[in-house]
């Protein structure tokens, strides 16, 4: 019974590596992968991983539910623990402004060869080994800090879980059409635009007669 819990079959094991492959594969064509582009996110210059983010929270909340709809998958809850969502979070921020990867993209980065991420992916490996072996340390104190079970925001809310994901395609769908209506674009020049956050409308510069 515990070793059918441990180990998932080797069908779904296959399964996973599979959607591993082109879950990177992706991330890696949609430029992700790279440094400069999550650092354009990061100073709100370049909104491609915003894009593909919040694209890929919609369109795998809809596959998910879909898949449970049709017992062709189920749910793996995770408890809502206020500390460990906390701490969670707030090392995921020092490491994606330190190395400036998050974890996917950073396992993209380093299997394409870069070296920056790399070291990010071996941080990462040492700081999930520190945390196992002080895991039985840091339980209580997390713990202690509150536990609500195993939540989810439709159940919270008390509405279908397609309300809450018809919402969310709503509110990304704006979002996204906001993005690409004002985001910075490239001028002929190859700088970008500046004014385009103040105003959709062209910019135009007064032209320099030679005398």
């Amino acid at each position: 019974m515990f070793e059918s819990q441990l180990f998932e079959s080797p069908i779904q094991l296959l399964l996973g590596l599979f959607s591993g492959i082109v879950f990177g594969f992706l991330l890696q064509k949609g430029g992700v992968a790279k440094y400069q582009t999550i650092l354009g996110q990061l100073l709100l210059k370049d909104w491609t991983v915003a894009k593909i983010m919040l694209t890929a929270i919609v369109v795998g909340s809809m596959g998910v539910y879909a898949l449970v709809a049709l017992d062709a998958a189920r749910l793996d809850i995770w408890p809502f623990q206020v500390a460990g969502v906390l701490v969670g979070a707030l090392f995921f921020g020092i490491g994606l402004a330190v190395i400036g990867y998050c974890p996917g993209t950073g396992m993209a980065g380093s299997g394409e060869g870069s070296r920056d991420a790399t070291v990010g992916v071996l941080g990462m490996v040492t700081g999930a080994g520190i945390f196992v072996a002080a895991y039985n340390w840091l339980e209580p104190i997390t713990m202690s800090l509150g536990n609500y079970g195993k939540v989810t925001v439709p159940e919270v809310l008390g509405v279908s879980e397609w309300l809450v994901i018809g919402s969310l395609a709503l509110g990304v769908s704006t979002a996204l059409w906001l993005v690409a209506r004002y985001e910075p674009r490239a001028t002929s020049d190859g700088l970008q635009d500046r004014h385009s956050w103040r105003s959709p409308e062209r910019v135009h510069r007064p032209m320099v007669r030679g005398s």
